[in-house]
């Protein structure tokens, strides 16, 4: 058995959104993929946001979800953030 399991993982993505608002993440599909993209980013270099003492990289991903030390972010957003990037750098 996962600990925590998807509803659990599920819900606390979840938990920043107002009531009225789609939530970041519908299905166990949506979590799956955003654990394994974090935990790509982790195998690349990236700093954990937990203590990760010789875990592997999707133990550490789904602590950092279930934790709220991550926050995921829709297509829309990111590309809206690279843009404001992208002005910034040519002013």
């Amino acid at each position: 058995m996962l600990h925590p399991s998807y509803s659990d993982l599920i819900n606390a993505v979840n938990s920043d959104v107002e009531p009225g608002e789609q939530p970041v993440v519908q299905s166990r599909y949506s979590i799956v993929i955003a654990t394994a993209k974090r935990a790509r980013q982790l195998i690349a270099g990236e700093e954990a946001c937990v203590p990760s003492y010789g875990k592997k990289p999707l133990s550490v991903a789904i602590e950092e979800l279930h934790k709220g030390k991550v926050k995921i972010v829709s297509e829309e957003e990111q590309e809206v953030k690279i843009s404001d990037e992208e002005d910034l750098a040519t002013e």
